[in-house]
């Protein structure tokens, strides 16, 4: 018995030892880790220490996030399509209108007040050679949502796309600090808004059409700091497959992405400095995703061509394996 017990820790302690060493590397090379690169052109990965106040301004950003995407090539997958974005002002709704446009869309940008970074959109959308519209308000109140969805269809004839992207996200250290007005606030925005949209959306919608929700990995595996907002994700997941049931047999497909990390304005406007500049060093990728590494999921989605077969799924782009 003696001599098992003898083995059992001398096995332990060589163990223990290679732990140890393990440890010492990683915390000699975390110091200095540059993050993984797999994409078509390097991506940033030292973010500023930078606190942004509500909703955030893409323009006020030291790191300024990239969206151009120029290694992707556009080849007519949504040509002379019609688009709605909401959110579609910066962050990955910017980087997903210029996509839209490089491959033949048209697109309405929704957004709430952020209306220089709309108008930067804007300049982008048409550098792609496609006409853009900006339509301001706020995607709480259905009346608002209803409108935006008629003026797309005034101006561009018709609808082909919604792509529901708008957001509200602010962190908190327990359940007893989420407000009643916190929670409304994110609620509202997060999932009221999408079905508003939506409802206003389907009647313009025919076969071929589909609408894309932008979830996030917390409604996958939860936050603790963002109780609320994950709760939200969850919920717009869940109403993923449930409208994608609906509305099957129209042949309107409903798909989300559920991004990681990504570096937009979002994250500056909810967490303090010292926290942004590490954002996305947790992920496997140790990094933070840039908007034009989300944009091409969009436009896959989109395209009948590609995802003419594909409906009530939840896409996860988010730097890491094992993300569901």
């Amino acid at each position: 018995m003696n001599d098992t017990l003898d083995t059992q820790r001398r096995i332990q302690q060589e163990q223990d030892q290679k732990d140890q060493q393990a440890q010492q590397a990683s915390d000699s090379a975390q110091s200095d880790d540059e993050g993984i690169q797999a994409g078509a052109r390097p991506q940033p990965t030292d973010l500023p220490a930078q606190h942004l106040d509500k909703p955030g301004i893409e323009a006020e950003l030291e790191l300024k996030p990239r969206y151009e995407a120029p290694n992707y090539k556009g080849s007519a997958k949504l040509q002379d399509m019609a688009a709605v974005i909401t959110g579609g002002d910066s962050g990955i709704g910017r980087a997903v209108a210029v996509l839209f446009a490089r491959e033949g869309a048209d697109v309405a940008i929704v957004y709430l007040s952020s209306h220089q970074d709309a108008q930067d959109t804007q300049r982008a959308v048409e550098a792609e050679g496609r006409r853009c519209i900006l339509i301001a308000g706020d995607v709480k109140d259905p009346a608002f949502c209803r409108r935006a969805i008629e003026e797309t269809v005034q101006a561009f004839g018709k609808l082909d796309i919604l792509v529901n992207n708008a957001a509200f996200q602010e962190h908190a250290a327990s359940l007893e600090d989420i407000t009643d007005e916190r929670l409304d606030e994110t609620m509202r925005t997060n999932i009221f808004g999408y079905v508003y949209m939506a409802r206003a959306a389907l009647p313009h919608l025919r076969q071929g059409s589909s609408i894309i929700n932008t979830g996030s990995v917390v409604g996958l595996r939860g936050s603790a700091q963002l109780l609320d907002y994950s709760t939200t994700k969850g919920a717009i997941h869940a109403f993923t497959k449930s409208l994608a049931q609906n509305v099957i047999d129209k042949g309107i497909r409903v798909n989300a992405v559920a991004p990681g990390p990504v570096w937009t304005p979002l994250n500056p406007a909810d967490s303090p400095a010292d926290k942004v500049k590490d954002f996305g060093k947790s992920s496997d990728m140790k990094r933070a995703a840039q908007p034009e590494e989300l944009s091409p999921a969009y436009v896959f989605l989109a395209s009948p061509a590609c995802a003419g077969y594909i409906t009530g799924i939840v896409l996860p782009v988010t730097g890491s394996v094992g993300a569901i």
